[in-house]
């Protein structure tokens, strides 16, 4: 999708004019990165606004003692680094390629200048951090009452709807996800993810093949969340 097709489908920028979204849109500037590829760590300056053209990545919140949990995956369409340049703080997680992706960069005087002379972009950007504060929430909480077995069930059919292609019964995953980034996911070690993975291919739920991971029976996945 062009730049200013992808901004009129974008919460943030598709209730601006099309004079001021083709302005915007002369403000992007293209960056491609590879799978893995790092585009900013915590604590960096956080000078850029991402847009996903195409490909996914991953949030990432590191520790002290070099483990991770994954907060979100963005995909196209999709945006993030705001949260740098609204309180000019450092930034506040790492962000990392998930696939080969094509980013569109806003730098932050050009942003904030978007931000004030749009209204309805300020009400569609804290409607959006709020939505993101309540899936930070949500995560909490499942890590805290949920066990790995559910979590697990309940991260497949997350990634399922959001980049899954469904048929009848079934979701096809096809996204670069080690089974560290899926134990990061959901705050458990890579060995009890190996294991219920290994489970659920046993039970027929969950087929994978090279980087697909197929969800057999959705039905049958669900029950293990509630």
């Amino acid at each position: 999708m062009e730049p200013l097709d992808l901004l009129a489908h974008i919460p943030l920028f598709k209730g601006l004019s099309s004079e001021d979204r083709a302005a915007l849109a002369a403000l992007l500037r293209v960056q491609k990165v590879k799978a893995g590829e790092v585009l900013f760590r915590k604590g960096s300056e956080g000078t850029t606004l991402y847009i996903i053209q195409s490909g996914a990545v991953k949030i990432v919140l590191p520790s002290r003692l070099g483990d991770e949990m994954i907060v979100t995956i963005f995909s196209a369409g999709d945006f993030f680094g705001e949260m740098a340049l609204l309180d000019g703080m450092p930034r506040s997680a790492d962000a990392v390629a998930v696939d080969p992706s094509r980013l569109l960069l806003l730098n932050r005087a050009d942003f904030l200048h978007f931000l004030k002379k749009s209204d309805g972009a300020i009400e569609s950007i804290f409607s959006i951090l709020s939505a993101r504060l309540r899936k930070t929430d949500d995560l909490l909480e499942d890590t805290s009452f949920l066990n790995i077995p559910a979590r697990f069930a309940k991260k497949l059919l997350e990634l399922g709807e959001t980049f899954g292609r469904r048929e009848s019964g079934s979701m096809e995953i096809s996204l670069r996800l080690t089974q560290k980034d899926l134990a990061d996911m959901v705050g458990a070690t890579r060995e009890s993810i190996n294991k219920e993975l290994r489970a659920l291919r046993e039970k027929g739920i969950v087929s994978v093949s090279g980087q697909t991971l197929r969800i057999n029976d959705v039905t049958r996945l669900l029950r293990r969340v509630r």
